[in-house]
């Protein structure tokens, strides 16, 4: 994960304004199936489940199509995912780590972005947008990070962030858009849309079964005795 060490301040960006008072590392890239599908399938716990409060979190229900479209599991980013299911993955990490992860402010998820850099060019060099991604995402990590060693904050999968009214929005863009709908000002809000063709009554609360350019990266917490130091974490 990259530091990213705010003192309490003031950012404008445009016609955006947010108050940072705390220090937050960010994953370096899109959450993969690899972890998520830990969650998911409770693999933590191949003999099944014990007493810890970690199993006392709900589990997604598990999905009734292939959630990853056919584009590719380890080392993809995950996809079709709700916002429900990524703030509880981010809950079950906690638990499971000891440490405290959650979903980017859409705040923080901008001036992370800016910081990185926001004029990458040329644009192939470090997204998987619609002009080069042939209709599927790609394994994250695979284009050139941006000057503050991030992947994929323009495309491949847009990414649930926490909006300034603590509703969801997704950020970023994804494969599925043009080099004018990806990066730092790419702003979405979650659509009914993406989830219209879920056979089930009621409709999942986990899975978007028409959102499969829709994931998530994480954010940690540092704990009060170690703020976020200029050393990357893992």
């Amino acid at each position: 994960m990259i530091p990213f060490n705010t003192r309490p301040a003031l950012i404008e960006r445009g016609e955006r304004r947010a108050t940072f008072r705390q220090p937050f590392w960010i994953a370096k890239t899109e959450m993969t199936w690899d972890l998520y599908d830990i969650f998911v399938f409770g693999l933590d716990h191949p003999e099944g489940p014990d007493e810890s409060d970690v199993d006392a979190i709900t589990r997604p229900s598990k999905p009734y199509i292939a959630m990853d479209r056919g584009f590719g599991k380890s080392g993809y980013p995950v996809i079709s995912v709700s916002y429900h299911g990524a703030k509880m993955f981010c809950e079950w990490l906690s638990k499971k780590t000891g440490r405290t992860y959650r979903l980017p402010t859409a705040a923080e998820w901008v001036l992370a972005c800016g910081v990185g850099g926001t004029d990458l060019d040329p644009v192939d060099d470090y997204a998987w947008y619609k002009s080069n991604a042939t209709y599927t995402t790609h394994p994250v990590g695979t284009k050139k990070p941006d000057a503050l060693g991030l992947h994929d904050m323009y495309g491949n999968a847009s990414e649930w962030c926490t909006g300034g009214d603590d509703e969801p929005v997704t950020m970023g863009g994804s494969y599925r858009d043009s080099a004018q709908e990806i990066g730092c000002t790419m702003r979405v809000e979650p659509s009914d849309t993406w989830n219209a063709s879920d056979p089930q009554i009621p409709k999942s609360v986990w899975w978007l079964a028409d959102g499969g350019f829709v994931g998530f990266r994480i954010v940690c917490i540092p704990q009060e005795d170690e703020g976020a130091s200029n050393e990357e974490r893992q």
